[in-house]
This record gives structure tokens, C-alpha cells and sequence, in this order.
């Protein structure tokens, strides 16, 4: 299997022929994409097609079985404890731990990640302040303000790139659009926004989309390039298209 070559410096992943076998099951089937510096990138699909498994892969979490990665300019099989260093992830389920304050779990996360305790001083209380929040049990919190806080968390360290799966899933409509705000804020830092959704309305707010079906990506581009190439008049009719034809 050939390598891929060295990251341009305006790539933040680049995957090739991506791979992920479970016994005779294909989870992730060759896949072959990349993300620029500061793109907000949605990873689209259905249940069970692939998508979890491919963002574990990323973040060093699970072995691919055949292909070659690089996040960050870092390579995935010989420097995966560098590249956890610079991504941020937010998983599916709440993260962060419901009988710890919230600066309790802002200063856990900040030691793991590797932060100093003036570091962390001065991030909790930028944090607080910004999303408005005081000093509670994280476990009182609605929602929606435990999926932005974990958002925060995850962006603690100012990776280079985040991850987030599915993010808003059961939160309400107008903190949904907030936190994509929060999303637009950290691309515009230089954050690479690395997100899976089944909101197809969010895939629209993406500067580019891939959709899989059945472990593969059957197609990839802007939300306006996808809807003309594909002639529908959204991405929702676009999913429903490709994952009934997978």
C-alpha cells in the first residue's frame, strides 16, 4: 500500500483508501477525502453507515485495517499520541461528568490536555463568562447548555482539529442554530470543524459534505455544488436519494 504524500500545510485530514473491517463486515470501505484548515466539514449518513467508526479512526481511537491518514500534518498509524494532543472530540453521549461543577470538569479536562493552571485559570473564566454560565453540577444543567459546555471543553487546548458526533442531537431548534454559531466562531479561529449529523437542514450550514452509504462516500462537495449536480432541491432529498439507491 502506498502512503500518502505529506499534508499540504492547508490541509487539516487527508485520508486515503480508509479502511475498517469487523470480521467479514466492512464498516468503513476505502475511503479517500480531505478537509481544509478552518473548513467545517459535515460527515453525513445513515445509522450504521459508517460514520462513528471513520471518526474513530481519525482520532486514533480505532486501528483502520487498510489505508493511510494524516491530521493535523501528523500520520495516523505512527504518530496517533501526537494527534490526540491536537484534536478535540465530542462524542455522541454527554462527555464531561454530571457530579463534578462545571470548572471542576473545565480544570479535569485541562490537565488531560496538557494545560498549566494559569492556563486553565484564564480559559474557565473566558468560558464562563462567554457562555454566561456560573459554577453548577454540571448534571443541573439543561441540555443544551451541557452539549455547549462540552463543545467548549473540547476546544479548551484550541486544537487544530475538532471532531464532534452529532452534536445537537435532542436539543431544541434555537440552541441548535447557537451552537452552530459556536461552530462558524471556532472555524473562523482557525478550528477545523469536523462534524457528523442527521439534521439534514445542518448539512446545509457546511462549507462542504460527504454522504455515506454503506461505508462508502458516494458523493462529496458544497451543499450548492451537490444540489446541482444531483438536480434536487435539498440535501435532505439528495440523503434520502443515495441511501435509498445504497
Amino acid at each position: 500500500m502506498t502512503a500518502p504524500n505529506p499534508a499540504p500545510a492547508e490541509l487539516a485530514i487527508v485520508a486515503h483508501n480508509l479502511t475498517r473491517r469487523f470480521g467479514q463486515f466492512t464498516a468503513v470501505d476505502h475511503i479517500t477525502f480531505d478537509v481544509k484548515v478552518g473548513e467545517v466539514f459535515g460527515f453525513l449518513g445513515a445509522n450504521g453507515a459508517g460514520k462513528t467508526t471513520a471518526i474513530k479512526m481519525l482520532t486514533g481511537l480505532l486501528a483502520p485495517t487498510e489505508g493511510d491518514a494524516k491530521v493535523a500534518g501528523l500520520d495516523l498509524k505512527t504518530e496517533t499520541e501526537q494527534i490526540r494532543r491536537r484534536i478535540g472530540y465530542m462524542s455522541q453521549r454527554f462527555s464531561l461528568y454530571e457530579d463534578l461543577t462545571v470548572l471542576e470538569n473545565i480544570a479535569l479536562y485541562g490537565g488531560i490536555y496538557g494545560l498549566t493552571s494559569p492556563q486553565i485559570a484564564e480559559r474557565s473564566s473566558v468560558m464562563l463568562e462567554k457562555l454566561g454560565l456560573e459554577d453548577d453540577l454540571v448534571g443541573k444543567l439543561p441540555l443544551g447548555w451541557k452539549q455547549k459546555l462540552a463543545f467548549s471543553v473540547a476546544l479548551l487546548h484550541e486544537p487544530a482539529v475538532v471532531f464532534l458526533d452529532e452534536p445537537t442531537g435532542g436539543v431544541d431548534p434555537i440552541t441548535r442554530r447557537q451552537f452552530w454559531e459556536m461552530i462558524y466562531s471556532a472555524a473562523e479561529r482557525g478550528t477545523t470543524v469536523f462534524v457528523t449529523t442527521h439534521y439534514m437542514d445542518e448539512a446545509e450550514y457546511c462549507d462542504r459534505i460527504s454522504i455515506m452509504v454503506d461505508g462508502r462516500i458516494a458523493t462529496m462537495g458544497s451543499p450548492v455544488e451537490l444540489k446541482q449536480k444531483w438536480n434536487v432541491p435539498s440535501i435532505d432529498e439528495l440523503f434520502v436519494r443515495l441511501a435509498r439507491s445504497g
